[in-house]
This record gives C-alpha cells, sequence and structure tokens, in this order.
C-alpha cells in the first residue's frame, strides 16, 4: 500500500491507496473518504476481553476494516481533533504505547489492546490504560494523530526525559517512566504545571505541541450554566 498525509500538521489527513486485497484497520469514525473498498465493522482484537481492554483505554470496542476491490482502492482518514498525523513500523515482539484517542489507523497484522498502567495513571490525572500496538506477523505499522504538531524526543542512557502529561502521544517499549511533578508543591499548585511523566532507558518519546485538557479548561468558563437565562 502507498500512504501520503495530507495538510499537516495543523489538519492532517491520511489517505492509503490500496492494491487488490489490501486492508487497513482504522478507528471508528475516522473515515472522511472511500473509493473501490469494502467496509467491514467487528470487533477490535484479542477477544470480548481485548475489545473491553481498548474501551478502558479510550478506545472504541469496534474497529473498521477497509479492504480494496479488484481494481484497487483507496481511503481518507482524519482524526477528530485538529493536529498531526504520524507513524511507527513495529516488528514482531515491539510494542508502541499510545495515549488514548491518539491511535488513527494500522495495517491488517497488527494488534492493539490496552496495557494497565497501575496507580501510577490515577495520579497522573490521565488515563489508567495506554492503548498497545505489537505486530502478530512481519512488520506492520500504526498511524497515530495528536493534538497540534508532533515531535519525536530521545530517551538517551542515563538522561531522563520530563514530559507533561497532557503532551504525551506515544512511547516506544525500551523506555521505562514514573509520575512525578516538576519542583515544589508551590509549583504544582501555583507554577501551571501539573504532574510529569519521567522518562529512562533507551528509545523514544513522542510528544504533542497542544494540551486538549487545557484547551478544555480555557472553554469551560465561557459555557452557559443550567441555571443561566432562567
Amino acid at each position: 500500500m502507498q500512504t501520503v498525509v495530507e495538510f499537516d500538521p495543523s489538519y492532517a489527513m491520511l489517505t492509503v491507496v490500496l492494491e487488490p486485497g489490501e486492508s487497513i484497520k482504522a478507528e471508528p469514525g475516522a473515515m472522511v473518504a472511500q473509493q473501490g473498498v469494502d467496509m467491514k465493522t467487528g470487533s477490535s482484537g484479542g477477544g470480548i476481553f481485548g475489545g473491553l481492554r481498548r474501551m478502558m483505554g479510550g478506545e472504541s470496542f469496534f474497529i473498521n476494516t477497509f479492504t480494496a476491490e479488484r481494481s484497487g482502492g483507496q481511503v481518507s482518514l482524519a482524526p477528530s481533533t485538529p493536529g498531526d498525523i504520524g507513524s511507527f513500523d513495529l516488528s514482531p515482539g515491539q510494542n508502541l504505547f499510545i495515549q488514548a484517542s491518539s491511535f488513527l489507523a494500522c495495517t491488517d497484522n497488527i494488534q492493539t489492546d490496552s496495557q494497565f498502567q497501575g496507580f501510577r495513571g490515577l495520579f497522573s490525572g490521565e488515563s489508567l490504560f495506554f492503548l498497545r500496538a505489537f505486530a502478530e506477523k512481519g512488520r506492520g505499522t500504526v498511524y497515530y494523530n495528536s493534538y497540534g504538531a508532533i515531535k519525536r524526543l530521545p530517551v538517551e542512557a542515563g538522561k531522563e526525559l520530563v514530559v507533561d502529561t497532557g503532551h504525551l502521544v506515544a512511547f516506544s517499549d525500551d523506555v521505562q517512566y514514573s509520575i512525578g511533578k516538576v519542583g515544589g508543591l508551590r509549583s504544582l499548585l501555583g507554577g501551571g504545571e501539573g504532574l510529569v511523566m519521567k522518562f529512562n532507558g533507551q528509545g523514544y518519546v513522542w510528544v504533542q505541541s497542544r494540551n486538549l485538557a487545557s484547551l478544555a479548561e480555557k472553554i469551560v468558563p465561557f459555557l452557559p450554566t443550567p441555571n443561566q437565562g432562567q
């Protein structure tokens, strides 16, 4: 298959050109347009428990599979928030961990489920689960989206990388993380910075240039209240 990302980084759209019989799986609601493909909706893989784990991770229980017809076809996909689209090639045995709501699509041989991050997720203020993408047979590709632009940051041995929890998109499975804060209690309460993720090891972390939770906080004061106008 051939893929192209258009209109990045602000309003990115992924267009996939499929050879006859080729398939790509996508999050429900991601399709913008299609031509010459057959779409089927099914469980996201891993049986009912795998689907439930995906739901706990902020994703849908179902997934759409687009398969090209005899003459080939194409499908365009886009995330629900304005931002960028990135991709990561996975070999068997590799994992990519993606924040809730950042999964967009994957090749047919990629499977997804959710990885419980323990009480670290509760204290981080983010989801208790990350979506885990992995290849079952041969190499595959997973496509993820962000709110804003995406930047890949290296994690070097012996050097800790600190990332605000609201700006995390994904990370490779060769890094480890803990939840902490920047500065002391005064910084946490009045410095405008919340909890952070501290990465160690040797791998990569992908971050987004905007924070959706911060946007929501800015909008809430302008929303009408139930008693307004009475």
